[in-house]
């Protein structure tokens, strides 16, 4: 293999000559071979962005030289346009302030833009601290990254998911709105509602939880840019924060402002555990909804059957014609891997110490594969399951037909006790509940036709 030689300031170092980085970078491929877990691509999308806006308001601010701020916004640029990031092979087991793939950014723009510089022969270089760094430190640079990838993540990702399967949701609870099914609890048979109503709770689960997404999102809109090394903004221009903020919100198209206390945002990672607890609570959602439907559609002979979903693949190697609802198990195993990121995330969020938080690329690694995990997870629910769910209408009543807890609709003109004493004779005796409430006297066939309807039995009554 080919390699060149870079420079730092503990020496030279060998590079592959086909790769952008430099020495800080090489070290850290040597330093730490930990894992298979390679630094987000969103983080180091976000970076392009963040060193992009950098060079921005350095120049705006008279701290860099105009021809050096194009050459970085462009290289930057590029980077985001190629979409390969192959230059960037960083694990996320290093350093906990995420120095290395910070320099790695800085090493990777300085190196592109100064071969760029050399084509078009000219002499200006471009130095990866001086200048790609330029008001900047990699204490306040990756937590700001990590904002920027995380707000990105959940609106371009997360939440058009999620909307996608409530959307799903809505039109079966409309397919469905005069379906009567029986209800349960405690995994036993209750009174009725209707399918659709059963449905309308699951949409209004993933309403809410886009509610809280959305509000608890807005803390990641502050950014930890412009307080360098402790919070103090030491080697930045007081505006530099503010208009580097103003640069990044043009750039992603989504409002960003300078945090109003950099020393918190250097230490504490509050906002994101804060937005994280709000996708805990989609993924605990989505656990009851994937395990209500595969509950439903249990059978198909042995099973509830209520539901029918869609057969997408044989489900076992032994048994012919089985079919297992997949999309649920899939959905099911995500969620179980999201609970523990929100358990790692909470744990390293906790781990400040004085000015700075040193677990944020385990934090950002975590926040982001909840992300990535349930958005797919949920698109391929919603595409391979929800999208196909039938009712099972004559399962479905004679579910209704034979269920005891219609008797409930009796309490307010017999009383519990009576009603309790019909149930329980219909059980033991195995009659329905009308011939257990006329043998004991208690109701005529027309009393209790008059007062068990399940159509009455599925909203308030006077």
């Amino acid at each position: 293999m080919k390699t060149r030689i870079e420079k730092d300031t503990l020496g030279e170092v060998k590079v592959p000559a086909d790769k952008w980085w430099g020495a800080q970078t090489q070290r850290s491929l040597e330093n730490f071979k930990i894992g298979t877990e390679k630094m987000p691509l969103e983080v180091v999308e976000a970076f392009t962005v963040l060193k992009e806006a950098a060079a921005k308001a350095n120049v705006k601010l008279g701290k860099l030289e105009e021809e050096k701020g194009k050459m970085i916004e462009k290289v930057c640029q590029d980077l985001r346009k190629d979409g390969k990031y192959e230059h960037f092979p960083l694990v996320v087991w290093q350093t906990g302030s995420g120095t290395q793939s910070n320099m790695n950014m800085n090493e990777v723009v300085a190196h592109q833009g100064n071969q760029l510089f050399h084509q078009l022969g000219e002499k200006m270089r471009i130095h990866p601290n001086d200048d790609v760094n330029r008001s900047q430190s990699s204490n306040d640079t990756f937590p700001t990254a990590m904002h920027i990838a995380a707000l990105k993540a959940v609106h371009e990702r997360l939440l058009p998911s999620l909307r996608r399967l409530k959307e799903s949701l809505r039109v079966k609870k409309e397919a469905y709105e005069n379906v009567i099914k029986i209800g349960r609890t405690h995994l036993q048979d209750a009174t009725p509602l209707t399918l659709g109503q059963e449905i309308s709770g699951w949409e209004h689960m993933l309403e809410k939880c886009e509610e809280m997404i959305v509000n608890s999102s807005e803390q990641l809109r502050y950014l930890a840019i412009g307080g360098t090394a402790v919070g103090t903004g030491i080697n930045s221009h007081p505006k530099f924060g503010e208009t580097a903020a103003e640069e990044i919100s043009e750039i992603t198209n989504l409002t960003f402002y300078t945090s109003p206390n950099k020393f918190h945002s250097l230490t504490s990672h509050d906002e994101i555990t804060f937005v994280h607890g709000a996708i805990k609570a989609l993924a605990a959602d989505l656990m009851k909804i994937s395990n209500d439907v595969r509950w439903l559609a249990s059978g198909p002979r042995s099973g509830i059957g209520e539901i029918s979903i869609p057969a997408n693949e044989p489900g076992s190697s032994i048994m012919p014609g089985k079919v297992n609802p997949t999309q649920s198990e899939a959905l099911t195993m995500v969620v179980t891997q999201v609970f523990g990121n929100d358990a790692t995330i909470g744990f390293a969020s906790s781990q400040g110490n004085f000015e700075l938080n040193v677990f944020k690329p385990v934090i950002i690694y975590n926040f982001l594969q909840s992300v990535r995990l349930l958005t797919d997870g949920m698109d391929s629910f919603n595409d391979k399951c929800i999208v196909g769910l039938e009712a099972n209408l004559e399962v479905i009543e004679e579910h209704v037909k034979n269920s005891l807890m219609l008797v409930t609709a009796l309490n307010p003109y017999i009383g519990y006790e009576k009603a309790a004493e019909i149930a329980k004779k219909a059980f033991t005796d195995q009659t329905t509940l009308k011939e257990s409430a006329i043998t004991l006297g208690y109701l005529t066939e027309a009393e209790f036709e008059k007062y068990v309807n399940p159509e009455k039995m599925v909203g308030p009554t006077d």
